[in-house]
């Protein structure tokens, strides 16, 4: 089955950081596991497979990062199959970064390819709000850990 690359998720926000430490908080695992995942198993670097872990939930995905400019923008491919995941970051000034995340190339159609994209535009939404607490306010909000608290 191909991708449907014509639907998209895309969540955004402000962050009030500099564009380079917005950025480096998605490339380096110590620092992403404090608002998304547990634990990464290394630095994204181009061509580079590592895996992202979700230890809570018992889940895990591999990650293969397809192009990286620094501080602009991150591509991967995650999970199996694998679907495209573009984290876009503008510095709008010294201080300030616009955050834009597109999720793409679902193989699934109907029902499932909607259910789908809810998911995930409710997953990066609580990403970039947890990023936001984090880098803003050096608070790890749990909010990955507490989103599905009661296992649904």
């Amino acid at each position: 089955m191909q991708a449907n690359n014509v639907y998209r998720v895309e969540a955004q926000m402000l962050i009030r950081r500099p564009a380079a430490q917005v950025f480096e908080a998605f490339i380096d695992p110590e620092i992403t596991r404090n608002f998304w995942f547990t634990k990464g198993t290394g630095r994204l670097e181009v061509g580079k497979t590592v895996t992202w872990e979700w230890e809570m939930y018992h889940v895990s995905s591999k990650v293969v990062t397809r192009e990286i400019v620094p501080h602009s923008k991150i591509s991967i491919d995650w999970g199996e199959p694998a679907t495209k995941v573009d984290f876009n970051f503008e510095a709008l000034s010294e201080g300030t970064t616009y955050v834009v995340i597109h999720h793409y190339g679902f193989p699934e159609t109907g029902d499932a390819l909607v259910n789908i994209i809810k998911d995930s535009t409710g997953g990066f939404t609580t990403v970039l709000d947890g990023l936001k607490a984090y880098l803003e306010h050096n608070l790890r909000l749990n909010l990955i850990g507490d989103k599905f608290a009661k296992g649904k």
